[in-house]
């Protein structure tokens, strides 16, 4: 499966809920990942309650959100979050790809 599609999808899943600049560029997972954790750090230092609505509202586990968000390292929280994110995100995507 061509994964190029399902990644621009879990972006542009990702780029409403975290408000994420466009990309204008060739599209980069990396880049993705790393715009993410920027927003999901600002959230944890300024709106934890939008942060969780967030997370509840993408549907990512309530375990893997407390496992997270108690054991990562401090300074490793946001980019670990970030990834689970885009995960569930992408997993979101290709089921949609997958049933359309």
């Amino acid at each position: 499966m061509d994964q190029e599609p399902v990644l621009h999808t879990a972006y542009q899943l990702a780029q409403k809920q975290f408000e994420l600049p466009e990309l204008k560029e060739a599209f980069d997972e990396e880049k993705a990942i790393r715009l993410l954790t920027l927003a999901v750090r600002d959230l944890l230092d300024k709106d934890l309650e939008k942060l969780l609505n967030i997370c509840y509202r993408i549907d990512l586990s309530e375990d893997t959100l407390k496992k997270i968000l108690h054991q990562s390292e401090p300074d490793s929280v946001a980019s670990d979050l970030a990834k689970a994110l885009w995960e569930r995100q992408k997993k979101k995507a290709e089921i949609w790809k997958k049933y359309s």
